[in-house]
């Protein structure tokens, strides 16, 4: 697997797997109808920020990931990411390659510390994940999100230092 900064020309591989996984409501916090424009600018960061993807030997888009600041002023220092993976390509490390990497790319620029501001708990993979990398759980906003299944559940805040 190779994570590379993505190019336009990634996108028609992205926005299916984006589209399904918003629009499915589970684990972001997105409009479930979000649409393709809209997504693309939010997806799609201009530096400093940065937004990569994880490609496999064939060069299939296997997940991606945008990586920015949390918040600005005096909490510049602070970075944050989202994850996207494929659900055909998950379970496989896609992931933990592409965290990995946000952590790589936040130390590297500088920052303090990760956080994460909205992860939702009863998505117990990312969840896992996370505290495997490091991560713990600041707090949880009591029926924070929406889920389409399991109604109102908690969404954390998490965070390490870098």
């Amino acid at each position: 697997m190779l994570i590379r900064d993505v190019t336009p020309d990634d996108w028609p591989a992205i926005w299916p797997f984006l589209q399904t996984i918003v629009a499915r409501g589970d684990t972001f916090t997105y409009p479930r109808d979000l649409d393709e424009a809209t997504a693309r600018d939010m997806w799609l960061l201009q530096p400093p920020s940065r937004t990569v993807v994880a490609v496999s030997e064939d060069g299939t888009v296997l997940g991606t990931a945008k990586m920015n600041r949390n918040h600005m002023g005096g909490s510049a220092h602070i970075s944050s990411a989202s994850f996207m993976v494929a659900p055909e390509h998950t379970g496989h490390g896609t992931g933990r390659a592409l965290a990995e990497e946000a952590l790589c790319w936040a130390r590297a620029e500088g920052y303090r510390g990760m956080q994460f501001n909205a992860v939702v708990a009863s998505n117990v993979r990312a969840v896992g994940l996370y505290e495997s990398l490091g991560f713990e759980v600041l707090g949880t906003v009591p029926e924070g999100f929406l889920h389409p299944d399991e109604g109102y559940v908690g969404l954390h805040i998490m965070y390490r230092g870098l």
